[in-house]
């Protein structure tokens, strides 16, 4: 069994993940110079292009629970890179906003991220790329999910740990 055949799969989930394991740790090993992971990359490149954002509408661009954005977050205040800030409408909400220190680093993380943009691309093909883009942008916008809040899921077998 060659490595292909053990890298397919016909579940979407676990393709997407493995997909997404592969191309993160790429990114990562690209931006490493810059001292920020992809993920982290992705927020800051957020809150520079579009000013302060709240948790909650930054976590809805990121397509990620508010939760998992706050632990995000963590280490990018910790290290001084964005600031909350109280709300500009709501003095409950905080909005993330990008600092001096986050702009030095992303400045710095920008060409990092570009070259991992092109190697991916020179890798997989530029309209290959633009397609899977396109394709993952159409994935991300169903429904997926809120039907299953209305919908009581089936139940399981149940199974007792030993």
């Amino acid at each position: 069994m060659s490595q292909d055949d053990t890298l397919r799969t016909l579940c979407n989930c676990l393709a997407l993940r493995q997909a997404s394991r592969h191309v993160t740790q790429f990114y990562d090993q690209v931006l490493a110079p810059s001292g920020v992971r992809t993920t982290q990359y992705s927020i800051l490149h957020r809150v520079q292009t579009q000013g302060p954002l709240t948790v909650n509408e930054l976590a809805h661009q990121l397509v990620m629970d508010p939760s998992t954005l706050t632990h995000n977050l963590k280490p990018l205040l910790k290290d001084g890179l964005v600031a909350l800030q109280v709300g500009r409408t709501d003095r409950r909400q905080r909005a993330v906003d990008i600092t001096a220190e986050g702009k030095d680093v992303y400045r710095k993380a920008r060409p990092l991220w570009l070259r991992a943009q092109a190697d991916f691309e020179h890798a997989v093909g530029d309209s290959q790329a633009s397609a899977l883009r396109d394709l993952l942008a159409s994935v991300a916008r169903t429904g997926l999910g809120q039907s299953q809040e209305e919908t009581p899921a089936p139940k399981a077998a149940s199974r007792r740990r030993r």
